[in-house]
């Protein structure tokens, strides 16, 4: 995955609380293939109205954000299901962070897994973000997770937490693919050495 250092962008405010994973990403899109890209069917029923047609009143429909990897949230986003495409979702769109008062566990832990980087921040702070992010679209949310800061323009740092293994993968661009192959000479030392030991567990090779 690409690793995440620091990031100077417009934030889009999303004032909704509750988003969970069917909102983010219907199931009815889970067949899809991957490759196609998610970003189709990011919050596919609350950006389009019953014929489909983009309401403009949903801020990723804004030209303002249309680009903004920044997404400013209330409570509990990405609460519900387990599925890892609500993920996808926001990294193909192009969300690099995702900041909201609380998480869905899962969804959590599934964002720091695929380069999407989830920031706990108190309301009050979110609602400062909200606030400068409508007042002028084009002001720069700074997150630097070495430090684990934000920064509002003209405003000191913010500091946020996280914890230590997923800060190290984030900013290593390590997903768990990676973590396994790092063990890759162990891995094949130990399949030669088992197969030395144990030969009559292997398979048989076809005549």
């Amino acid at each position: 995955m690409i690793p995440f250092t620091t990031l100077s962008a417009p934030a889009v405010p999303l004032r909704l609380a509750n988003v969970d994973t069917d909102q983010l990403l219907p199931a009815r899109f889970l067949r899809k293939p991957r490759a196609d890209g998610y970003h189709h069917y990011l919050f596919h029923d609350l950006r389009r109205d019953a014929e489909g047609r983009p309401r403009e009143d949903f801020p990723l429909n804004d030209p303002r954000w249309a680009d903004a990897p920044i997404l400013v949230a209330d409570r509990n986003f990405g609460g519900g299901s387990s599925r890892e495409g609500a993920v996808y979702a926001l990294v193909d769109h192009g969300i690099r962070v995702v900041i909201a008062p609380s998480f869905g566990d899962i969804f959590y832990s599934n964002a720091t897994k695929n380069g999407l980087l989830p920031i706990r921040l108190p309301i009050e702070v979110i609602a400062r973000i909200w606030a400068t992010a409508e007042g002028d679209p084009t002001a720069p949310l700074s997150v630097d997770l070495a430090a684990q800061t934000i920064r509002l323009p003209n405003e000191a740092p913010i500091g946020f937490d996280i914890d230590p293994f997923q800060k190290e993968c984030l900013l290593g661009g390590r997903d768990d693919i990676d973590l396994t192959l790092e063990h890759g000479a162990r891995l094949e030392a130990f399949e030669r050495g088992y197969g030395q030991a144990f030969p009559w567990r292997r398979p048989a090779t076809p005549a």
